[in-house]
C-alpha cells in the first residue's frame, strides 16, 4: 500500500514519463507515488519516486539525507554519497544529494545513480509543523544524465496543493 504524504502536493510529470499503475502496485515501501521512464536501459527502468515525512523539529535536512542513504544501504551495499548540496531559501530550505550503488534486476548487474531532492513545506493547517518531501530519480549510470533534465523539470513543478486548481 502506498504511503500518504504528510502535506498535499501537486506536480506535473515530464513528457513521456508514465505513472506506475496501479498506485497500490508500487513495490517500494514508504513511497507515495512513482513514475517510470518510457525507455528502459538494458532491463532497468529509470523511475521517479515521491515520499514524505514529518521529522522531529531538531532533524536537519542533512540528517534526513543521511537516514535516506542508510535505508538504501540496508538493501544494497555499498552506497556512496557522491554529492550533497544545500539549496533553497531560508524560509524554504532544500537539499540535494546523489548516491551511487549497484543492483541486480533480473540476472543483470546495473551501476545505478539516485538523485534525491529534499523539499520542506509548512503544514497549511499548522504552520509550525514542517513536512519534508523526498523526490528521487533512480537510473542506470548510462541513462542518469539523460533522465536528470526530466527530473529537474519535475522538481520545478512540485508545489503545495492548495485545492485551488490550476
Amino acid at each position: 500500500m502506498p504511503m500518504k504524504l504528510p502535506v498535499p502536493i501537486e506536480f506535473r510529470l515530464p513528457e513521456g514519463w508514465l505513472p506506475a499503475a496501479p498506485p497500490d502496485g508500487i513495490d517500494v515501501p514508504g513511497v507515495a507515488f512513482a513514475a517510470v521512464h518510457p525507455h528502459p536501459d538494458r532491463g532497468f527502468t529509470a523511475n521517479i519516486t515521491v515520499a514524505g515525512e514529518v521529522p522531529q523539529d531538531s532533524a536537519t535536512l542533512a540528517e534526513l539525507a543521511d537516514a535516506s542513504a542508510q535505508r538504501l544501504r540496508e538493501v544494497v551495499e555499498p552506497v556512496v554519497v557522491t554529492q550533497r548540496r544545500e539549496v533553497g531559501f531560508e524560509d524554504a530550505p532544500a537539499l540535494t544529494q546523489r548516491l551511487t550503488f549497484s543492483g541486480v534486476v533480473g540476472d543483470t548487474q546495473h551501476d545505478l545513480v539516485q538523485s534525491q531532492v529534499f523539499l520542506t513545506f509548512s503544514d497549511v493547517l499548522n504552520p509550525h509543523r514542517r513536512a519534508v518531501i523526498r523526490l528521487a530519480l533512480t537510473a542506470t549510470a548510462d541513462q542518469h544524465n539523460e533522465a536528470l533534465g526530466d527530473f529537474q523539470e519535475f522538481v520545478r513543478t512540485v508545489r503545495p496543493d492548495t485545492g485551488a486548481g490550476a
